[in-house]
């Protein structure tokens, strides 16, 4: 059972069920002032339940997720806001394709404070008229937290494939997709003049640049990579390679729902398309011939839908949470 953080640190811990854990940590750990995420059962009744008993039913518990967090850096209520990105909070049955209450969505909340906050957020989504049922999530005390088997700790880490398979077969990124992107056509609303005719062409048209005569394929600095259009962080220095194709390689995106996948028949190929939630802009490519030992993907990125920003210069530029993810700032 997860123990209480020690006050002196500062950290907090919050406690979210969202259906299948293995997706609900992804959102979250890569999080500047995120400490940790662990996958675990909580909500019921049976002390140390394992997996099959939870799946059964038979324990009250919920499949959920507890993250210990530095509350000057990512406050709760940005908590609150990624937790009710990923979920559908109207279904009274589960997530998705899983159903039963071990699936049941809530916010177990640690203090009153973030009891207020949870309400708070759940009567400003249910104001703002995006569902058209009512949001069902329960708002409850957090009770014992227990850690699920370590196969299921950071699983899209250890299993990036059968993941991504996972989360597209459930139908959990359609349903993000559908109803926190405004439009597919969100990107061309926005002001594109900044942009070269090579970076429309490649973010607007899917377009494709030169392999080898682009900004970023030899760039070695640390620092972040942002969409072109929006200024999404989309990826970092900490995870890109030397694939030796010509165009920026990264065996992951910096937050996993910054970016979505959709399969792409053109030019007489099966592959993946990699584009950008927020603006999207078409990024790339995904393929399964990334460095094993880092979850054997390579994310081909074309220059030209990316602005570099240094680590020097991430706080002048508004991205100082970024910045201790290179040892940077406070």
């Amino acid at each position: 059972m997860e123990g209480k953080v020690s006050q002196s640190s500062g950290y907090e811990l919050a406690t979210f069920a969202g259906g299948c854990f293995w997706c609900m940590v992804s959102p979250f750990d890569q999080q500047p002032g995120i400490i940790k995420v662990v996958s675990g059962y909580t909500g019921g009744k049976t002390a140390n339940p394992t997996y099959e008993q939870v799946c059964s039913e038979t324990t009250g518990h919920a499949e959920a997720v507890q993250i210990t967090f530095d509350p000057s850096v990512f406050p709760y209520e940005r908590l609150l806001d990624v937790y009710w990105r990923q979920i559908d909070p109207t279904d009274t049955g589960g997530q998705f394709h899983d159903r039963g209450s071990s699936y049941r969505t809530a916010i177990f909340y640690h203090s009153e404070e973030q009891r207020k906050l949870a309400e708070a957020s759940k009567r400003a989504l249910a104001e703002s008229g995006r569902f058209d049922r009512p949001i069902a999530t329960e708002i409850v005390a957090a009770t014992a937290f227990y850690p699920a088997e370590e196969y299921h700790q950071g699983y899209h880490h250890k299993q990036p494939l059968r993941y991504k398979m996972y989360r597209s077969g459930s139908g959990r990124d359609q349903f993000i997709a559908r109803h926190w992107v405004d439009s597919g056509d969100a990107g061309k609303r926005r002001d594109l003049s900044h942009l070269t005719p090579l970076q429309h062409d490649v973010t607007q048209n899917n377009g494709t640049e030169p392999p080898f005569h682009n900004d970023f394929w030899n760039n070695h600095r640390e620092g972040l990579y942002v969409d072109i259009v929006s200024g999404e962080p989309l990826f970092s220095s900490l995870d890109k390679f030397d694939s030796g194709c010509g165009w920026p390689s990264f065996t992951q995106p910096l937050k996993s729902e910054a970016v979505t996948e959709k399969r792409d028949l053109t030019h007489g190929m099966i592959r993946t398309e990699v584009r950008s939630v927020e603006a999207d802009s078409h990024l790339g490519h995904v393929f399964n011939d990334g460095p094993r030992d880092r979850g054997g993907l390579r994310y081909c990125i074309n220059s030209a839908s990316l602005r570099f920003i240094p680590k020097e210069d991430l706080e002048k530029e508004g991205y100082g949470q970024f910045a201790r993810l290179f040892g940077e700032g406070k």
